[in-house]
């Protein structure tokens, strides 16, 4: 069955995005045709005008949490879904492919943001890790369109194999993955094994 998109733009900083995919958002958001949502909090609205009173309020300009990476304007926190009930709210399936919105109440996710020149952290991506039988890595990884094609996403899938490997697990992400998840892991490991290859010294079989 086909679920039908009503949301047809949202509207997060300073970027109008269209949406590209259904997203369930609550009934009397889900069939808003525009919707606003904080670029920080990322709590999601009908109106201009509440948006912009909420601007006005909003406390947060980073995530919350521990800030465990920081490189450049880059830098990646470790949240506590327990702690901190925070959701990535339905921006994510609007771009990123038939994935429910990511609920941050079950184990410590880590998230992205790009710095500001005031110092806030907007968020371009974000992954979740979350504990898997199946010994997922991730559970869902989001770079926004305005922020697309900068390397973000490389970086987050990078970033989840390197924390696999600080905690001595074999990882991979959660399956199955989206249309556009298929393509940024093809591109990564496409990448990884051509720097394996252009570093290599000697003969090399895939036997």
């Amino acid at each position: 069955i086909t679920k039908v998109k009503y949301v047809d733009k949202i509207h997060i900083g300073h970027f109008e995005i269209d949406a590209w995919y259904f997203s369930p958002f609550p009934e009397d958001y889900g069939k808003q045709p525009k919707l606003w949502i904080c670029e920080y909090c990322l709590k999601y609205m009908k109106f201009q005008h509440t948006y912009r009173l909420h601007l006005g309020q909003c406390q947060w300009r980073q995530p919350p949490g521990r800030e465990i990476y920081r490189k450049s304007n880059i830098s990646v926190y470790e949240v506590d879904g327990k702690d901190h009930k925070v959701g990535t709210c339905g921006a994510g399936p609007t771009s990123g492919g038939q994935r429910g919105p990511t609920a941050m109440g079950q184990t410590g996710p880590t998230r992205v943001g790009q710095r500001g020149p005031k110092g806030g952290a907007r968020r371009s991506g974000e992954t979740q890790e979350k504990e898997s039988p199946d010994g997922n890595n991730v559970a869902c990884i989001l770079t926004l369109p305005p922020y697309q094609r900068r390397g973000y996403g490389k970086f987050l899938i990078a970033f989840s194999y390197e924390l696999s490997k600080l905690e001595s697990t074999v990882g991979s992400p959660e399956k199955p993955l989206s249309d556009l998840g298929k393509l940024s892991y093809r591109s990564y490991w496409s990448w990884v094994l051509l720097e394996i290859l252009r570093d290599f010294r000697g003969t090399l079989s895939i036997k």
